[in-house]
């Protein structure tokens, strides 16, 4: 088993920290065994097992405790009032009344509390508002590619592998999958993307139209790294169409594929004028494999905006806002706010051998005018440095600790 250190880490770091621990994710990401690993640390590091609870409530014998009261009762009848507790909520939206369950857990001085959740309606409004400044949230997604090389350890060459984990699946279960069955990963793949669709998606939304959504969702899986609107998507799709669709439909499903962390938006980000811009984003799929379910998929094709997809997704982990630069007539692949107003720049592109491609990617970072760290990400073999601006291998990249 990979063991998920960037994440572990962070646990450790929050252990008996006054907070919720909440970690969020796509349906499979690895949320639950992550939990797991995690109570295994506390019981060898001498933590009483009397003094762990767990419950999963996908799990049939937890769905008949009922209501969040029940729950509350069930856990507060478990542990002591004499030693820390430590209570791990596994898929915890699942309960009726949950933020009032996190709550009433929360305000218990012996409780170190930990909650999972596969969607954003898990941080919406309401239960933001109800624990403000009680809660801390961790963003789980499936295998970086630092782990997946763990995970094929017998393997030598990386970029064999990279090449395989661009054009196949980084959730863990479908990496297992791949060493013995690979022509059932994406079987596996459909059944995920079918269950956040219809059980995250359409049921919870009462959603009619089940065709309109599946369209925008082939349009945004082979529109990775292009700059979108839903007016401009509606048009796209009201072209060969006798059933039209409006760009408010459009907004609206956006936000229900967003809200289940199957695609995450960047928006753009004007460097000279230091301000978010209102219209336009790049949306990037979770898992490259879900692309592999499409019919309009093909392997080792678009191998520039999938290399584009993996590095948005490996800034998120690294930590900060990950934004779509804008700096007067020059695009900028990301721009990435760290933590005290420090920010990094970075072009991403396949190769940069031609002359043409190379003056492009340089000249963009070269007219930002400050001192922050630029980035050119590529598969080629050359690490070099000019004006200040670093050259780097992707995979050696990806395969190094961050900063």
């Amino acid at each position: 088993m990979v063991a998920r250190e960037t994440y572990l880490k962070k646990l450790r770091q929050l252990k008996d920290v006054n907070l919720i621990k909440v970690i969020t994710g796509v349906r499979r990401c690895g949320k639950s065994t992550l939990l797991e690993a995690f109570r295994s640390e506390l019981l060898s590091a001498g933590v009483n097992p009397q003094s762990i609870v767990f419950f999963n409530f996908e799990e049939r014998e937890n769905v008949e405790l009922g209501d969040w009261v029940a729950i509350y009762d069930e856990i507060a009848r478990k542990i002591s009032t004499e030693q820390k507790a430590y209570v791990f909520l596994d898929e915890v939206q699942q309960v009726s009344g949950f933020e009032k369950l996190l709550d009433s857990l929360y305000v218990k001085k012996n409780v170190d509390l930990y909650a999972t959740g596969s969607n954003a309606y898990f941080l919406s409004s309401e239960l933001a508002t109800l624990l403000t400044g009680r809660y801390i949230a961790i963003n789980l997604h499936p295998f970086s590619f630092a782990e997946y090389v763990l995970a094929f350890d017998g393997e030598k060459s990386v970029d064999r592998l990279f090449r395989q984990y661009i054009n196949s699946s980084a959730f863990p279960e479908a990496v297992t999958i791949f060493k013995t069955a690979p022509d059932m990963v994406n079987d596996y793949l459909q059944s995920i993307y079918d269950t956040v669709i219809i059980k995250d998606i359409v049921k919870r939304h009462k959603l009619r139209n089940v065709n309109n959504l599946q369209r925008i969702i082939e349009f945004l899986f082979d529109s990775i790294g292009s700059v979108v609107s839903p007016t401009n998507i509606a048009e796209q799709l009201n072209k060969n169409s006798d059933k039209k669709i409006s760009h408010n439909t459009v907004n609206k499903l956006i936000g229900f594929l967003v809200e289940s962390y199957i695609l995450y938006p960047a928006s753009r980000y004007d460097i000279k004028g230091k301000e978010l811009l209102a219209t336009n984003e790049k949306y990037y799929v979770v898992d490259l494999g879900l692309k592999n379910i499409l019919s309009s998929n093909r392997y080792d094709a678009d191998l520039g905006h999938k290399l584009e997809n993996v590095v948005y997704v490996e800034l998120l982990r690294r930590g900060g806002k990950v934004f779509v630069g804008k700096n007067n007539q020059k695009e900028v692949d990301f721009v990435v706010q760290k933590a005290n107003n420090l920010r990094e720049y970075y072009q991403v592109a396949y190769t940069i051998s031609d002359e043409k491609t190379w003056e492009r990617e340089l000249s963009a970072l070269q007219s930002i005018k400050d001192s922050y760290p630029k980035y050119i990400l590529t598969l080629d073999y050359d690490n070099v440095a000019i004006d200040g601006i670093q050259k780097l291998n992707v995979i050696d990249w990806l395969t190094s600790a961050p900063a």
